[in-house]
């Protein structure tokens, strides 16, 4: 019978799972803190230690290292209470067979914990992470609780999330065509290129293409490439990005913005699996996944004329829908935390944490750049931060005054964040901008000069003017016939007067 040692200091904690794993045919011993723990680790000589992160006399790491240090192959598995994706890796590199977060799900902690057991020897696996200290092993198990990276992308906890790994397992190692819906900045190539390392082409190129950047003029020879003295300008042969990918995946983003006519061409690539460089004479074989991404629905884009019938079926395959921030709260600060460790790394700085007004501001704001614009807010409120915390005033004046400022309206038609369903949006249906909160009321002046007065006019001004470009600051000032930084003044004016 196999051993188990359970570690926290939570009785009620240690009783269920005690309780748990004895059903299961375990054999289980409990303690409340980490030093009683090492004594029974010498006595008991348990295959897997449960052990809880945060405890009365020590934490997880000193714990797993002193467990090590006593008999390197016993498996440990850290719990916590919420995640954290430095420590994440400190504990995975420190040896520990796997981190989990609470609430465990019955199920699949056993399945980790039947892994952990019959998995290779702690130090192989240890010497195998250490040999790629800036990504942990991915796992297969307890998705829920685990977070997937892709380069400086990670998947969040939400349940849309989950579904959506489950489709990238699935379809990964096809060789299907995958159409990404979701809106800019939702982290579509992240999922473009996690289906590239799930597929057998994992070790051939992956390119990846913004349509919506390419000139109606330039989008066929940055495809497949051109000749030399093919137009004016082509000075040598090119290959386009195709030809770049033979034998990997290319992936087209925001695909419906792709020109009618390269349409035709690029349909030829698809049925026929050959191509031809703007001005040459011989057909290119092709090896080539296809994964393409767009912002609004292919369907409804075909039946207006704008997109190929003939070619949205055949990407068609598979599709994947992204939800946007708005509709996943519980992955807003999942993901903020990580953004702020990459930028600490990045600027040499060590800001620990957000401040509890933050993290509120973060879980009401309505995130219409999604993950990138979250990414920004919180690269800036890091640089100017000045101590442990990242606090309201280091944040643009538009997210730290969101719940004062009227966005929305009193529309009914309007929902708000809270109202939004979170499901993924069926494939017939197009793409929705995203909502704005209402808000309750304008944030009051105390002061009632003349001066206070013209502010509150201006105030209206901006406001409205915000509105109108879905609040994009450069557009904002030049509609309001200003220069950017006029309006940050103005704004910032405002700010202080409201904070009298």
């Amino acid at each position: 019978m196999q051993k188990i040692l359970v570690v926290d200091d939570d009785r009620d904690m240690c009783l269920l799972l005690k309780g748990f794993l004895s059903r299961h045919g375990y054999d289980v011993m409990d303690t409340l803190n980490g030093k009683k723990a090492l004594e029974i680790v010498e006595t008991f000589s348990p295959d897997l230690v449960m052990a809880d992160f945060r405890l009365d006399d020590m934490d997880g790491l000193q714990l797993l290292t002193r467990i090590k240090e006593k008999n390197p192959d016993i498996q440990v598995i850290v719990m916590t209470g919420y995640s954290d994706i430095k420590l994440a890796v400190e504990v995975m590199k420190m040896g520990a067979f796997d981190y989990v977060t609470k609430p465990l799900l019955p199920d699949e902690i056993l399945l980790t914990i039947k892994k952990a057991l019959h998995s290779p020897a702690p130090e192989t696996r240890k010497e195998e992470l250490n040999g790629h200290p800036d990504t942990p092993p991915r796992k297969e198990s307890a998705p829920k609780q685990k977070l997937v990276y892709s380069g400086e992308y990670i998947f969040g906890n939400s349940a849309q999330f989950v579904n959506i790994i489950k489709q990238i397992e699935l379809v990964g190692p096809t060789n299907f065509s995958v159409i990404i819906y979701g809106e800019s900045g939702s982290g579509k190539e992240a999922i473009a290129q996690e289906i590239h390392k799930k597929s057998k082409r994992a070790d051939k190129p992956f390119v990846a293409i913004d349509c919506g950047a390419l000139s109606k003029e330039l989008a066929a020879s940055e495809l497949f490439g051109h000749e030399k003295g093919s137009f004016t300008g082509a000075l040598q042969q090119k290959p386009g990005s195709f030809e770049l990918a033979n034998g990997g995946t290319i992936f087209l983003d925001e695909i419906g913005n792709l020109p009618y006519d390269v349409q035709v061409s690029l349909l030829r690539v698809v049925q026929e699996r050959k191509m031809r460089r703007v001005g040459g004479t011989k057909d290119i074989e092709l090896d080539v996944r296809i994964i393409v991404a767009s912002n609004e629905r292919l369907w409804e884009a075909s039946r207006n004329g704008k997109f190929r019938e003939d070619l949205y079926h055949r990407f068609n395959e598979f599709s994947i829908d992204v939800p946007p921030l708005r509709e996943r709260k519980e992955d807003v600060m999942v993901f903020a935390r990580h953004f702020l460790g990459l930028t600490n790394k990045e600027l040499g700085k060590n800001v620990k944490d957000f401040s509890p007004e933050v993290e509120h501001i973060f879980l009401h704001y309505v995130w219409h750049g999604n993950l990138r614009e979250l990414k920004n807010v919180v690269k800036r409120a890091t640089l100017l931060a000045d101590g442990d915390l990242i606090e309201s005033r280091f944040l643009p004046f538009e997210i730290s005054n969101f719940s004062k400022l009227q966005f929305g309206g009193t529309s009914a038609a309007t929902p708000s964040p809270e109202h939004v369903p979170s499901t993924i949006i069926p494939s017939h249906q197009p793409m929705q901008p995203a909502p704005i909160a209402p808000a309750p009321q304008k944030p009051v002046i105390h002061d009632h000069s003349l001066k206070s007065a013209s502010l509150d006019a201006e105030y209206e001004m901006i406001v409205e003017a915000l509105k109108q470009v879905n609040f994009n600051k450069s557009k904002a000032a030049r509609l309001l016939n200003i220069d950017r930084k006029t309006l940050y003044n103005k704004m910032k004016q405002y700010q202080d007067l409201v904070n009298k």
